[in-house]
């Protein structure tokens, strides 16, 4: 029946939750006239009381006792008939059903019933396997069922054969056994109430006011604290502290760790039954196993890889360590290792011992997963909700243990361990600036200590005296240097010394981040190329491809802020270049039109987002490229406006171009496309003024430090792009035009205006030179034959076909190297860019690979290249094709404009 009683409960199985239903049975006995509920008094009985019958509350033990003799009995039926299915279905019945009577009854040794019941029927076993007629008329379903049970048998009466063997010698003494089982235990009754109620073995705590509005009160019509089930026995086992050995505690350890994982296990109860035992633990060695069983417990407590541990249960696992840490600094002779097994009394080696004690344990794993737990934690919770903010408050106490773990390890010689932990403590640095950073030290300076904390401490000051207490010698609170730069300094100086490969790229992507963030765009840039991450990032774990990623991000957003509007738009092209975004920098879910994702695959793509308070701002990201594409690819346009499909600089920044041109309305711009399509609009007409008006009104702009200094700098960028872009498409209109008119008309300086026009002609972007007496600009007209454009169309088109060969060869051989170059780019003789850079010192002009399109050598995911991102190239960062100062196409006008000069000359 259901029971009225029991609204919830903890239970993890069908069983348990079978086990909260039957904790109260009802057994009914006719009455001489009917009585009226004493659960609905004033109304008409219920249908459970509407035959004249009263409620009997009976015993658990008693209870328990009864299931197993009714299953002896359905065995006995299913005998008589030779139906071995049902005997099957009971014999695993009766099983299940022996854990729960062990457990009310408190015994170590099954009970006679269920010993009786195994000899019966292993007697009729070895009986039906000697007819063999009778076998042979058996259908295929009984038959199999008969070959089951003799394999599971033979198993199980193993476990049990003295016992099985004293009931065949002796079966007399067992049925008088049983009848003293049959007897009331009178520690299990009540003293003052026939009705002794019991409550569920899986429950943790007291029953709450809620759980028993609808309790009888009982005769006295006052409510009685009841204990539950393993306080009942804790309190039973170890009542009087001088009693409890190391023997005692090391017995019911080893049975708390045998029950773990099995059905009917309840977790919760697991934990409470440990950390229990760690109280009452008699040596330290002993303590110290227990707690990293119950730190084991914990972790079992969430067994999805979805969900996270209950936010209280992971703050008392912190204390755990943190005790654990006390532990092993007071005893210095106590030594963790999780490689080689300990002799099973090792823990009984008291405090006074002088050797080694090792104890198996493996701190760094049990921080990894306390990260872990804490990162999953925040992937679920609604960020915008008090309970995220709640949960960022609990940094400070995971980077303590953390500081605690090193500071230990680093003392026993472990640093390879300590490096694993210092990326740890990285990972919640790198990608808070300064002031976030101020902020979370001044956090942790005025905090005390947990509730769970106090919660714990105030258990152990309850604890007997005999008790093992260990003082506090590890820190409670983190203590932080005053620049977050120095602690990322101190910390990547270990990882790089003593950490793996691994470590060590992770360690250096945050530094790169981190960097970034500092606007220290050259130091992060040279990080980067001298790591040569770049060259195998696709072989490193999807992780650290997005951690790539966020670094590469990060500084392009950097070169921004320092006005480098080129190098910025090498980072973050290819991030825009599919439109994965947000599956790149691991900060949503991408849906493509072409491409469905299985359901594992969403799962395990989920698992790996960011929590909110770390992304990198997209709106940002996206107006920054944009912005860059746009001051590149209008003065591109410009200067190759008879062949502007081939020459592209950004094919993205095109598309939208092209997109917008084809509205046939052009209303006012609403998001972060519509602005930037509006200013290149206005660019290209020259309007640098309203182009950058425009610009400007963008809201996104705020969330930058330097606001006001990087509005500068874009204006200054757009009136020398609007300069260039005038040149470019009106040089052929004119003989001369003063320096005076171009610097009233784009309001620049003298100076100025001079530097970007000389820069022009030597680049030979511009046929024209200077009159000096009267500060004018003279242009020549160049018209270049049918035979030279198509000489240069053929060039360029060797060069392409040199590049992909070229390209398709390290593929093969693994290269990535100068070992995997041809003999004329180890030399320096690369065709594809020899013209532009001729050896160039600039870092755009060597650190950038120009991109190829259709060479595809990545293997997806969040490998980045020229369909998705960066991180693929062999030698750099990849980069678009027409990158000016760089790139292959300007290389075929460069070369161009060297024959031009032949041709003069």
């Amino acid at each position: 029946m259901a029971s009225r009683f029991w609204t919830q409960g903890d239970s993890e199985t069908e069983e348990e939750e079978s086990d909260i239903e039957e904790q109260e049975d009802v057994v009914v006995e006719p009455a001489a006239a009917p009585a009226a509920s004493r659960y609905f008094s004033g109304m008409a009985s219920d249908s459970d009381d509407s035959d004249g019958q009263k409620r009997v509350i009976r015993r658990i033990k008693d209870k328990r006792f009864d299931e197993m003799r009714a299953t002896v009995d359905h065995m006995k039926n299913a005998m008589k008939i030779n139906d071995w299915v049902s005997l099957q279905e009971n014999f695993e019945k009766i099983n299940k059903q022996l854990g729960k009577v062990m457990r009310v009854s408190e015994q170590d040794k099954p009970p006679n019933p269920y010993i009786k019941a195994l000899v019966m029927l292993e007697d009729y076993l070895n009986e039906s396997l000697s007819n063999k007629e009778a076998k042979k008329k058996m259908s295929s379903t009984n038959a199999k069922a008969l070959n089951s049970m003799k394999q599971k048998l033979k198993k199980n009466n193993k476990v049990y054969e003295d016992l099985i063997n004293q009931c065949r010698e002796n079966p007399e003494l067992f049925e008088e056994q049983a009848e003293r089982e049959q007897e009331p235990d009178e520690e299990d009754v009540d003293e003052d109430d026939d009705e002794d109620v019991d409550f569920d073995e899986g429950s943790d705590a007291v029953p709450s006011e809620d759980e028993n509005e609808d309790d009888d009160a009982g005769p006295g019509g006052e409510w009685e604290t009841m204990l539950n089930k393993k306080d009942k026995m804790m309190d039973k086992q170890f009542k009087d502290p001088s009693q409890i050995t190391w023997d005692v505690v090391n017995k019911k350890f080893r049975e708390s760790v045998a029950a773990r994982g099995k059905k009917g296990t309840g977790r919760m109860e697991l934990v409470e039954q440990l950390t229990f035992l760690s109280r009452v633990a008699r040596t330290p060695a002993q303590k110290l196993e227990i707690l990293f069983s119950v730190i084991s417990a914990q972790f079992d407590v969430n067994p999805s890889l979805i969900g996270h541990m209950p936010i209280y249960v992971w703050k008392q696992c912190v204390q755990n360590l943190l005790v654990i840490l006390d532990i092993l600094t007071h005893y210095r002779n106590i030594v963790v290792d999780d490689m080689v097994e300990p002799d099973e009394n090792e823990t009984q080696k008291g405090a006074d011992f002088t050797g080694t004690i090792r104890i198996w344990g493996n701190l760094v794993a049990y921080v990894e997963r306390i990260d872990v737990e804490y990162f999953k934690s925040l992937q679920v919770i609604d960020p915008h909700t008090r309970e995220y903010v709640e949960r960022l408050k609990d940094e400070p106490m995971f980077l303590v243990l953390a500081q605690n773990v090193q500071e230990y390890l680093e003392n026993i010689g472990d640093y390879k361990g300590a490096s694993k932990v210092a990326l740890k403590r990285v990972e919640l640095i790198y990608y808070k600036p300064q002031e976030v950073y101020d902020a979370m030290r001044k956090l942790a300076e005025q905090s005390g200590e947990t509730d769970s904390g106090e919660e714990i401490k105030a258990d152990q000051i309850r604890a007997s005296s005999a008790f093992v207490t260990t003082p506090e010698l590890v820190l409670r609170k983190p203590t932080f240097p005053e620049s977050s730069r120095a602690l990322m300094d101190i910390l990547v100086s270990l990882i790089y010394k003593y950490g793996d490969e691994r470590t060590k790229a992770r360690a250096m992507l945050c530094d790169i981040y981190h960097h970034a963030i500092f606007d220290e765009f050259s130091t992060a840039r040279d990080l980067l190329l001298m790591s040569h991450l770049q060259d195998n990032v696709q072989h490193m774990d999807i992780s650290t491809q997005i951690l790539f990623n966020r670094a590469v991000a990060q500084l392009g957003l950097c070169a921004f802020r320092a006005g480098l509007v080129t190098e910025s738009h090498s980072c973050l092209s290819e991030l825009y270049s599919a439109g994965r975004v947000k599956e790149l920098l691991a900060q949503g879910v991408s849906q493509s039109r072409y491409h469905e994702k299985t359901a594992e695959q969403e799962r395990l793509e989920r698992r790996r987002q960011m929590p909110y308070h770390m992304h990198i701002n997209l709106e940002l990201l996206e107006a920054v490229h944009l912005t860059c594409a746009m001051l590149l690819e209008v003065p591109n346009m410009a200067a190759n406006i008879h062949d502007a499909k081939r020459k592209v600089l950004s094919r993205t920044f095109r598309r939208l171009l092209e997109g917008s041109e084809r509205q046939t309305f052009v209303g006012p711009p609403e998001n972060v496309r519509d602005h930037v399509m509006a200013a290149t609009r206005a660019l290209v007409q020259g309007d640098h003024e309203k182009a950058f008006a425009v610009i400007k009104s963008l809201d996104v702009w705020k969330v930058l430090r330097s606001k006001d200094s990087v509005l500068e700098m874009l204006k200054a960028k757009i009136k020398e792009e609007a300069l260039r872009t005038y040149l470019f498409t009106y040089s052929s209109s004119y003989e001369s035009v003063s320096l005076d008119h171009l610097s009233k008309t784009f309001d620049l300086s003298h100076s100025q205006t001079r530097y970007i026009v000389s820069k022009m002609m030597i680049d030979e972007e511009l046929n024209a030179n200077w009159d000096q007496p009267t500060d004018c600009i003279i242009f020549h007209d160049v018209e270049h034959t049918r035979l030279q454009a198509l000489a240069f169309q053929l060039t360029e088109k060797l060069a392409v076909l040199a590049e992909s060969n070229e390209r398709a060869i390290e593929a093969r051989i693994g290269g990535g190297g100068l070992d995997g170059l041809p003999f004329r780019r180890k030399d320096g003789h690369d065709y594809a860019a020899a013209g532009a850079s001729g050896g160039g010192s600039r870092w755009q002009d060597f650190s950038f690979s120009q991109g190829r399109q259709g060479n595809n050598t990545g293997r997806g995911g969040y490998n980045v290249n020229r369909q998705t991102g960066l991180g693929l190239t062999s030698s750099g960062f990849t980069r678009d094709r027409q990158a000016r100062g760089s790139t292959r196409n300007q290389d075929g006008s460069t070369r161009m404009v060297n024959l031009n000069r032949g041709v003069r000359a």
